[in-house]
């Protein structure tokens, strides 16, 4: 299974738009590889011992940090590449998805009104996408996760997928990993007796995860939901290019409308650290509510656990929280999730959370899951 999967719905650069793109992967692979790997050395090795010098203590905490490291030039141009070299990967994304928007807005009409399609998408024109969302472009991109231009608009959606395979190459993640590959393996070897028959993909953004799902369970029903009409608009129409059906719903995470014990598969992909504490508390609640006895539910995220790391990475994790629009990043990097799904009414028995095994290519996706008993708490 692959991320970069092709179909109708992926804007296709000219010859120059895509050398433009691949320019800014290989600029993001060395700020990554070469400059922000090398942000330890710099604070043991310089920016600390200046500080000591000048102000007769080692910096020790955050802000004791951050004073150190945001006055030394070195770190100020990384930053300074590291936020230009996001902001262009949009830009050269922006340039193949508006010159093909009419197509692509054409085929996400044909494809979602089709008579043979297999899905369906629910939108709710009273549906209004939390704030944590829209007050500000996430990742920074263009428009936000909830861009909206009218009726059969997939600009955001657009966005989403493309930008995403070229963050994610800019990361050094390969094209053939899928977070959805990931999950359904840990799924076979912890779940082995597990056979879904209503599945559930919470803030399915594009819906590249959610498709896996319908094509590895081809007899179960497969629902996604996500708050951007625009993203489900492109996620659906994505779908039906590849023959998958899914069902997509313009809905809430933390209250889906969906009935209870409904589920027997809950799955989201990197929603947790995109989504407020409140908004996360109560969407772990909501997976148990819907969730069948029996059922399991699989919270795929970054593996980003800030309260086992050192300070000055707890701060230089920061950077995408200042920097990067991701209001969320550290709220999540600091949650006890544990304790979250306890408060959810999980049994402790039930749960277990922990890193994936990292497959080349990829990272060591962080998991939190559990299976509702059959004799329901």
């Amino acid at each position: 299974m692959v991320r970069s999967v092709q179909h109708e719905m992926l804007a296709q650069p000219t010859h120059d738009e895509a050398a433009r793109q691949q320019f800014v992967v290989a600029f993001k692979l060395g700020l990554n590889r070469s400059l922000r790997s090398s942000q330890q050395r710099l604070f043991d090795e310089v920016v600390a011992p200046e500080y000591r010098r000048h102000k007769g203590i080692v910096p020790a905490s955050r802000e004791e940090i951050r004073e150190a490291m945001t006055a030394h030039p070195a770190w100020r141009t990384w930053s300074t590449l590291a936020r230009s070299a996001q902001e262009a990967m949009w830009q050269s994304i922006g340039d193949s998805i508006y010159r093909e928007r009419e197509r692509l807005s054409s085929a996400s009409h044909r494809l979602a009104s089709a008579a043979d399609r297999r899905g369906s998408l629910e939108l709710d024109p009273s549906f209004v996408p939390p704030r944590g969302v829209t007050a500000v472009d996430i990742h920074l991109q263009t428009g936000g996760y909830a861009l909206d231009l009218g009726p059969d608009d997939v600009v955001a959606g657009a966005f989403y997928e493309s930008g995403g395979n070229l963050y994610a190459s800019g990361q050094g993640v390969s094209k053939t990993d899928s977070k959805a590959a990931h999950v359904q393996r840990f799924i076979a070897s912890r779940y082995p007796d597990l056979a879904p028959t209503r599945i559930l993909d919470m803030g399915c953004s594009a819906g590249a995860a959610s498709v896996p799902y319908a094509q590895a369970f081809p007899d179960a029903e497969v629902h996604a939901i996500d708050v951007g009409a625009g993203m489900l608009r492109y996620a659906h129409a994505r779908a039906e290019s590849l023959g998958a059906a899914v069902h997509f719903h313009q809905r809430d995470c933390a209250a889906t409308g969906f009935p209870d014990a409904w589920f027997d598969l809950v799955v989201s992909h990197n929603m947790m650290h995109e989504i407020s504490e409140a908004t996360r508390r109560g969407m772990l609640r909501e997976t148990w509510r819907i969730l069948r006895p029996g059922g399991v539910f699989v919270h795929q995220d970054v593996p980003l656990r800030l309260k086992a790391l050192p300070e000055f990475l707890r701060w230089e994790r920061s950077w995408d929280t200042r920097n990067n629009n991701e209001p969320f990043w550290e709220v999540y990097g600091n949650a006890d999730l544990r304790a979250d799904m306890l408060e959810a009414g999980i049994p402790e028995d039930c749960l277990w959370e922990g890193s994936l095994p990292q497959a080349p290519g990829s990272l060591p996706w962080f998991v939190a899951t559990a299976r509702r008993p059959i004799a329901s708490k």
